[in-house]
């Protein structure tokens, strides 16, 4: 079964686009154009770049790097944090070892 197509009309530059997005996508698909508008227009008020079709492709790569270095953060962190974890139980089952070490099992006590 397919999701209800529902078409949504938003705004990049000033210029209108109507866009099918499945339905109750609609939020995403303005916050998106939004953000997008947002990207397009620091472009376009820099003076460097000149025409929308260059405005939306150096949008859509500078995107596309936040996206890819937010990506690889998270991966980092996750290293990181799965590190840390691996060490506070390497401690730990290093302090139970230490701890059996110095109490004789029952077994010893009894002989």
């Amino acid at each position: 079964m397919s999701q209800e197509a529902r078409t949504v009309t938003v705004k990049l530059l000033d210029k209108e686009y109507t866009i099918s997005c499945p339905d109750g996508a609609e939020a995403e698909l303005l916050a998106s154009a939004d953000y997008l508008d947002s990207k397009m227009r620091e472009i376009k008020t820099s003076g460097k770049i000149v025409g929308l079709e260059r405005i939306a492709v150096m949008a859509a790569l500078n995107m596309s790097h936040e996206l890819i270095k937010n990506r690889e953060e998270s991966r980092h962190n996750v290293e990181m944090q799965l590190r840390r974890l691996g060490n506070k139980i390497d401690r730990s089952l290093h302090q139970i070892d230490e701890r059996e070490v110095q109490q004789p099992d029952d077994d010893d006590a009894s002989r």
